[in-house]
Order: structure tokens, then sequence, then C-alpha cells
């Protein structure tokens, strides 16, 4: 038997795996973009709805789902300032929250000293493809440092009922996997009404 790193991670069968920095930075662009548009000043985001969100525009369907939600941050950002809650080293590791979409488990990690974000994200989102156990992928990587990265590494998943990239631009390439827009679910956590807009 071997002790690899593959064997110690147990994913669960929908996994989640944000960028925190990347998904801080357009949640606040976002905030700061709408607050005049809807003349008024917006309250944070919900982080719970906004995993919600994220979840249901990636096809998972109410009811007893385990979603394991993978937060990556750096470690000079340990807040994320536009939503609550979003202290990544006090309220957002190791907990969990139930929803009519099943059981939310939160766990945030940051690179060691030798690795970048980038790299850790994408070892991740490598490994949570490898693994068997896994049949949903969902990803909120910063498409403005490693996209094209992230990009070869989602076009090699295969055999999963569904890969979803979020983000704010459309990947360019031929892909193999979904994509969203990141902005709708961010919108919908500020509290944002379509009719508003």
């Amino acid at each position: 038997m071997t002790s690899d790193k593959k064997s110690k991670i147990e994913f669960a069968p929908n996994v989640m795996l944000i960028d925190a920095s990347y998904l801080d930075r357009v949640g606040r662009d976002m905030a700061n973009h709408f607050s005049p548009i809807v003349n008024r000043q917006l309250p944070k985001a919900d982080l719970a709805s906004l995993l919600e969100c994220l979840a249901l525009d990636a096809g998972v369907v109410l009811g007893e789902n385990t979603v394991q939600v993978i937060l990556i941050y750096d470690s000079s950002e340990k807040h994320m300032s536009f939503c609550t809650p979003s202290d990544l080293e006090k309220e957002l590791n190791n907990v969990a929250f139930k929803s009519q979409l099943g059981e939310f488990s939160i766990y945030s990690f940051q690179p060691s000293d030798m690795a970048t974000c980038e790299e850790l994200f994408n070892e991740a989102l490598m490994l949570a493809g490898e693994s068997k156990d896994v049949r949903r992928v969902i990803a909120v990587a910063d498409e403005d440092a490693y996209r094209e990265k992230t990009h070869t590494v989602l076009n090699k998943i295969k055999g999963k009922d569904n890969v979803t990239l979020f983000g704010m631009n459309p990947p360019s390439g031929e892909a193999s996997y979904s994509f969203e827009m990141l902005g709708f679910a961010i919108l919908q956590a500020l509290g944002i009404k379509a009719d508003e807009l």
C-alpha cells in the first residue's frame, strides 16, 4: 500500500474548488460597480447563498447531496472582504451547513512555502478529476492568473456527470467542460434582484 498524497484526500461526490482571492476580487468589483446602479449600499454577500447558487448553476438538484467546498487562499489574504462569513482560517475551515441541496462542508487551504495558489489549485483539481468518488467537479479559478493551465486540467477530466468552470469570460478554445457566469451567483448573493437592473 502506498502512502502518497492521493490516498489521504477523501473527496465527496460533489467537489467545489474555489480560488478565494479571485472570488473576493470579483465580488468586491461587482459590489462597487452595482451599488451606484441600484442606488443603494449593498450588504455583504451571504457566502452560503453564493455556494448554493454555484451548486444549482452547476446542476446539483435539491436533495441529500454532499458538497465539499475547498477554498484555496494566499497566506497574505486570510479574509474575503465582500462576503460573510469571511475569515478563511477561523470561520471557513472545517465547518458545514445544511440546505435544501444537502450538506456543504467547507475546508480552507493555503499553499506551503514551496507552492503557489495556482499550483495548489490545479493539483487539487487534478486529484478531484482522478478520484473515483467524485461525480461532479465545480471550479472557480483565477482566470486572470492561470486560466490556460486550469483549462488544460479541466479538459483532461473524463467520466464525470458534470464538470463546470465559473468565471467572467468564457474559454476561447475548445472545452470539454461547461462554463457558467460567476457574476450571476454573486449578484444573487449580494441581494440584487433582476428588476433592479
